[in-house]
């Protein structure tokens, strides 16, 4: 009776440490790390000091539900809440946040989840970005514009007109009509007075530009004359 009940006891016994040695930890024995946003996922090293960082838990249980918050802390900060969260954790107990920065200064952060037994994991690390120099911006050079010269037309000369000269038309003298009665021829025996014809020579001279006016013809004067004898 007394081998049976010490047996039973034993196998008890045997079974929880068993499942203390294989089984995984609680909650309360994993950790959480502060990394730099170049440092793998496994490295369980803790980095104090970042710039650009993110937050990296391990080893608590699978699906853990964690709430974490980071505060200003002193010397630099007033322990007021600078930036908080929530993540769940992978089946592995494993997980992490996104990329983050805060300002320079010192700060501090509270890990919690649930069924944890005693207080918050809790980190201290400072943030030391270094200065960014604004680039002097090139100032931009306006092109000054180059004026046109304004082109003043050369006025053309205007020519004297030629004055090509009429030529002057002598007029055509007209003939002047000949009103000389005809000559009377008187009779064998008669002794009277005789008329003699004179011509008259009527001339129509055309004068050209280039040529010299010719002196005028005599005119014949008719006189009458007795004849004796």
């Amino acid at each position: 009776m007394f081998a049976v009940a010490a047996l039973t006891v034993l196998v008890i016994s045997n079974t929880a440490s068993a499942g203390a040695v294989h089984g995984k930890p609680p909650g309360d024995n994993g950790d959480v790390k502060i990394h730099k946003w170049t440092t793998p996922e496994d490295d369980q090293r803790d980095e104090p000091n970042v710039c650009v960082f993110y937050l990296v838990g391990f080893n608590f249980d699978a699906a853990e539900q964690v709430s974490w918050e980071i505060k200003s802390w002193p010397p630099t900060g007033d322990k007021t809440t600078v930036k908080s969260s929530t993540l769940v954790l992978d089946k592995d107990g494993h997980g992490r946040t996104a990329d983050m920065t805060l300002p320079n200064g010192h700060y501090k952060l509270f890990w919690t989840f649930a069924g944890e037994h005693g207080a918050a994991k809790q980190k201290v690390f400072w943030v030391a970005c270094e200065p960014t120099s604004t680039p002097t911006p090139t100032p931009t050079v306006t092109p000054t514009p180059t004026s046109t010269p304004t082109v003043t037309p050369t006025p053309t000369p205007t020519g004297t007109p030629t004055v090509t000269p009429t030529p002057t038309r002598t007029p055509t003298s007209t003939p002047t009509p000949n009103n000389t009665p005809p000559p009377t021829h008187p009779g064998r025996d008669d002794h009277g007075t005789v008329a003699h014809d004179w011509i008259k020579w009527d001339e129509n001279v055309t004068q050209t530009q280039d040529e010299p006016t010719p002196a005028p013809t005599p005119t014949p004067v008719k006189t009458d004359i007795p004849v004796t004898g």
